[in-house]
């Protein structure tokens, strides 16, 4: 329709269900939707008194880790976030999720080789009610892009168990590290997975996300402390 100057006004149609990496100033909303998406799925929309702090611990850990990580999230034709997921290559300093929340040190479960990359998988959420199970595989397809571009690589995630069943279904061979406990509403369980176990899944599935997407994913858009080797860190941490 005409504006107040006579011209055309263009509305900007989105698609459904595009992928987009997060920016910064938008890390509140991930927090947000991921906390909110756990509750929904695992108690039914009951929250807990102190819920808002959980948004709160995930928005700073990831202020913390965003200049080593890459998000990505699925939003649908209004601009509202429907999946997430982020990865993030450890700088063996800053404390992953594996080791708040279960005391896990990966450099112990890893011999000490430190000419392994290290990987954290997480923030992986859906919205519920969505039931689409390539948005799955796109986020995942995402997330473990530059992991497979190193055979030494290796990923640790903490799953809800729902979730585990169904990568390990879809192929994604996560292998438990400990015992699970009750976080965010659910049963979760710590894993790990190593280039083998996620190239299968990759090859098969990298197809569903666009070419010039997965390039820049996999190098140009990641810090080049996420894509370069890694050489000589010292850990002082537990």
């Amino acid at each position: 329709s005409p504006n107040r100057f006579g011209s055309k006004t263009r509305i900007m149609i989105l698609p459904k269900n595009y992928l987009k990496r997060l920016e910064l100033e938008q890390l509140f909303d991930l927090a947000k939707f991921v906390v909110n998406e756990n509750f929904k799925h695992h108690t039914s929309s009951i929250y807990p008194e102190n819920y808002e702090n959980d948004i709160s611990s995930i928005f700073q850990e990831e202020m913390l880790y965003f200049k080593n990580a890459g998000i990505f999230v699925s939003k649908d034709e209004d601009n509202s976030i429907i999946g997430s997921i982020r990865v993030l290559r450890w700088n063996y300093k800053d404390i992953l999720p594996i080791q708040k929340i279960f005391g896990i040190n990966p450099l112990l479960l890893n011999g000490y080789d430190i000419n392994k990359s290290i990987w954290h998988i997480g923030r992986f959420a859906i919205k519920k009610g969505v039931k689409d199970i390539n948005l799955f595989k796109r986020l995942m397809v995402c997330a473990i892009a530059p992991i497979c571009q190193d055979k030494n690589a290796v990923a640790y995630a903490e799953c809800d168990s729902k979730l585990l069943r169904v990568m390990l279904a879809l192929g994604i061979k996560a292998t438990p590290v400990d015992k699970p406990i009750n976080y965010l509403g659910s049963e979760t369980i710590p894993v790990s997975m190593r280039y083998k176990d996620l190239i299968g899944f990759y090859n098969k599935n990298k197809s569903l996300v666009p070419v010039d997407f997965l390039t820049s994913t996999m190098n140009s858009e990641l810090p080049k402390r996420v894509v370069s080797p890694v050489h000589q860190y010292n850990y002082s941490l537990v």
